[in-house]
């Protein structure tokens, strides 16, 4: 046998069927073969059956072979085919046949779930398999009896190299394709189809939420895990404003942008960003002086106090020394003419009972578990209890005390001062009780008192000093961005008692002023002798001293005192209009002491703070409070009991 030089069989005595459309060796259905003789196209469907199966036998033995070494792994879809190579003609031949029975078989394969490999397994087969294609069914020609005639190459432009560049429709053109034969459409139309793929089970319910975690824009804070605010914008739009709830400035910037990683970490723990190892070596306990994102910073105190202003509840009350204390201190501490409680509650006392943790006690209970006992001083019979409420005690600085005596004999503790400091965010407070000399005509010593005390007061000891520009050191009240003093400063009225009764009478109202024009603070404090700098609000209540105990009657005894305003409240701020009178009255049900107890409601401005500041950190009584949480839960459940009994006795008559 020989072969041409474009692989042809030569001989005359077989015919030579073609393979490669287009080609040089390429016989069409019907046409005259090479000795001439005109070629049956049923027996050329015959042939061409036969050929296709042996082919397939061919490339099954090799896929079978290359399987052994790897599996298969689906490929991406194939690229469309270049616009250059869809104006060539494209002629039925066996190789096409071929090569769309090979794509079907590849198709099977997927839809096989024990095929299992890596990508570059499928690259290697992929390359197996088309160079089986291109040596046994591109480059090959067979006889009518199958035999192997010899390779051929084929052209560029031939459908073995275009098949990279096709997807699977160019190989299933339609029967209105003009460059296709009769023949070519009855071997298509015996094509079977793959039918589409079906999902093995029903898929799982989709949630109600389609937001994909990993989808999320980078360096987003989802609002579970932050503060917002919102503040009004331009154009009247409303925005978002994040409020940061870090001790340090650089926390935030420096926090975990990974949005994996942070929700992984907030899954985890808690809704709190991450905070890293290094971000806590830097922190700001270094003694950053930076005001913007501190714990007591311009952020944190719009955050709790969007006004900037804070509640305080200041009491002055002269207990005369009484054992029994009353039964419910509800109306000292929360009237009902008050809309909304304080944030602080300050109680001074004067004279206070002998046991001064009672006393305390009794003032958690009243308070409930809303607060906590912040700190608390004395000196002598003089208390002062500063309250807060819980989640403002971690904007509290350490708490400092200072006392001082004005008797001449300093053992006797019962005339003096007690005073309290802090720093709340950035405004520092003091607080002063004090019970100054007795008696009718005793001015210049209670003056004298009031001296000794701003001079000997030492505080602030270690906190710092908020403005130490208007600081002096004569006067303990300039060291204090907002002062409070409160107390029994025994000054009395300047008049008899009967002139003073018939005041009262005539003016059974809450216009004071005349009686108040004998009052002897009033006059030393216009003539800037006492209280330098301290403001009081219009006095608009009944004198508080002196009374019998237990009913409201003046003293009726053989000393027939004058009635007199001897409990006051005074404050001084370093910024005019820092602080606002919101209440100043007497607590008139309280009874058990010959003087009637004072309050006084205050909003004081607040200003941001540093980091230098020294923290507290939320240390308060925790004995005190336990204590007195459960007494305000033995009272409740008392008054359950005795109300469950009250109803349950009910008298039944038979008739």
């Amino acid at each position: 046998m020989r072969m041409t030089e474009n692989g042809e069989d030569s001989s005359p005595s077989q015919p030579v069927v073609g393979v490669l459309p287009g080609g040089a060796g390429g016989k069409d259905p019907g046409e005259v073969s090479g000795d001439n003789r005109p070629v049956n196209p049923t027996t050329e469907d015959n042939k061409t059956t036969k050929l296709l199966n042996n082919t397939m036998k061919i490339t099954q033995d090799v896929r079978d072979q290359s399987s052994k070494t790897s599996t298969y792994q689906p490929r991406p879809p194939l690229l469309p085919k270049p616009p250059a190579l869809s104006k060539g003609g494209n002629s039925g031949s066996v190789e096409e046949k071929v090569r769309s029975r090979r794509l079907m078989n590849s198709q099977e394969s997927l839809t096989d779930p024990a095929e299992t490999g890596s990508s570059t397994e499928s690259l290697k087969e992929d390359s197996t398999v088309t160079g089986v294609f291109t040596l046994s069914g591109a480059a090959t020609l067979r006889n009518g009896q199958g035999s192997v005639v010899g390779p051929q190459s084929a052209p560029s432009g031939s459908p073995v190299f275009r098949a990279r560049g096709q997807s699977f429709s160019e190989y299933e053109r339609g029967p209105h394709d003009h460059h296709s034969d009769p023949a070519e459409q009855r071997v298509r139309s015996s094509k079977v189809r793959l039918s589409p793929l079906q999902p093995s089970g029903p898929f799982p319910a989709l949630e109600q939420s389609l937001a994909s975690a990993s989808l999320r824009t980078a360096n987003r804070i989802d609002r579970d895990c932050v503060d917002y605010g919102i503040v009004p914008g331009r154009a009247g739009q409303e925005r978002l404003q994040l409020h940061r709830n870090l001790s340090d400035s650089r926390l935030l910037d420096n926090m975990v942008s990974d949005n994996i990683s942070v929700n992984s970490m907030k899954s985890t723990f808690s809704v709190l960003n991450p905070i890293r190892p290094r971000d806590v070596r830097n922190s700001f306990l270094e003694g950053s002086v930076l005001g913007s994102g501190a714990l007591l910073g311009a952020e944190e105190l719009d955050r709790y106090f969007p006004e900037r202003r804070v509640g305080i509840y200041i009491a002055t009350w002269n207990m005369q020394g009484e054992k029994g204390l009353p039964n419910n201190l509800d109306d000292l501490l929360l009237p009902t003419d008050s809309e909304f409680a304080q944030d602080f509650y300050i109680i001074g006392v004067q004279e206070g009972c002998p046991d001064r943790r009672e006393w305390e006690i009794r003032l958690q209970e009243t308070l409930g578990p809303y607060y906590v006992m912040l700190y608390a001083a004395s000196h002598g019979v003089l208390y002062l209890t500063v309250f807060v409420r819980r989640d403002l005690i971690w904007f509290c600085s350490e708490v400092e005390h200072a006392t001082v005596t004005t008797r001449i004999m300093s053992q006797i503790k019962t005339k003096g001062a007690v005073g309290i400091g802090f720093t709340f965010f950035g405004t520092s407070f003091l607080f002063i009780t004090s019970h100054f000399t007795s008696g009718d005509s005793k001015v210049y010593e209670r003056i004298l008192d009031y001296n000794k005390i701003i001079e000997a007061l030492a505080l602030p000891n270690g906190l710092p000093d908020t403005n130490p520009y208007r600081s002096t050191s004569s006067d303990v009240t300039t060291r204090f961005d907002e002062v409070f003093w409160f107390g029994d400063f025994n000054f009395r009225l300047s008049k008899d008692r009967v002139g003073v009764e018939a005041i009262l009478n005539q003016n059974p109202g809450v216009d004071m002023g005349p009686l108040l024009h004998h009052d002897q603070l009033s006059k030393e404090m216009k003539d800037g002798s006492i209280f330098k700098g301290f403001q009081e609000a219009p006095i608009q209540f009944f004198p508080t001293y002196k009374y019998d105990v237990g009913c409201d009657m003046y003293d009726t005894t053989s000393k027939q005192r004058t009635p007199s305003y001897t409990d006051r409240i005074l404050f001084r701020n370093r910024q005019v209009d820092d602080i606002k009178v919101i209440k100043y009255t007497s607590c008139s049900t309280i009874k058990t002491s010959d003087h009637r107890p004072v309050i006084a409601m205050f909003q004081v401005k607040l200003r941001p703070g540093r980091d230098n500041i020294p923290l507290g950190a939320g240390q308060f009584d925790r004995s005190l409070y336990l204590e007195g949480i459960r007494r305000r839960i033995t009272r409740e459940l008392k008054k359950s009991d005795a109300i469950k009994n009250q109803g349950s006795s009910t008298i039944c008559s038979i008739s």
